[in-house]
């Protein structure tokens, strides 16, 4: 269980330094990717509803103070998207591996959407509605093309840090 905690914690404080520092400079056509909603997806794809709702809290929560956003929304946005994508697991019955870049793609743009709404209800939306749209597709696909390097180093860390079963006689 501790294992787990600092697995889960470790993938998410890299993901929030790699997305503030590298990510922020590694534009693709001015729109930044948004790492912890991959990671969010990820984890919940691989360990379903309640692990993907923990990870998208904890995570958003980490975003939310680490860049000064106002509270509480990301977090909210990635719990959850978390909770929906480890419900949608149990009827994904594709081995093929272009399903984490899709699910990815659709997460983050349905994510980002449903932020953005909720932006909005608060007051706090200064973008016009094209511009987001544009951030929200182009988010989407850079969350696409880095699945396929993100989800094999996230499955293997995800796979070591379950409890191993032990059997007594």
């Amino acid at each position: 269980m501790i294992r787990r905690v600092l697995v889960v914690g470790l993938v998410l404080i890299t993901v929030l330094l790699l997305q503030s520092t590298l990510f922020g400079q590694l534009t693709l056509l001015g729109v930044r990717p948004e790492l912890v909603y991959m990671v969010t997806i990820l984890f919940a794809l691989l360990d379903g509803p309640a692990e993907g709702a923990v990870v998208g809290f904890v995570g958003g929560l980490m975003q939310d103070f680490l860049l000064n956003e106002p509270k509480g929304i990301t977090a909210l946005t990635l719990t959850v998207l978390g909770y929906t994508v480890g419900l949608s697991r149990q009827f994904i019955t594709s081995p093929s591996p272009l399903v984490p870049a899709i699910l990815v793609a659709l997460g983050t743009a349905a994510g980002l959407a449903f932020h953005s709404v909720v932006s909005f209800l608060r007051g706090e939306f200064p973008h016009p509605i094209g511009f987001t749209t544009k951030v929200i597709l182009l988010a989407a696909l850079y969350g696409a093309v880095l699945t396929p390097i993100a989800y094999p180093l996230i499955r293997r860390l995800d796979e070591g840090a379950r409890p191993r079963r032990v059997v007594r006689f």
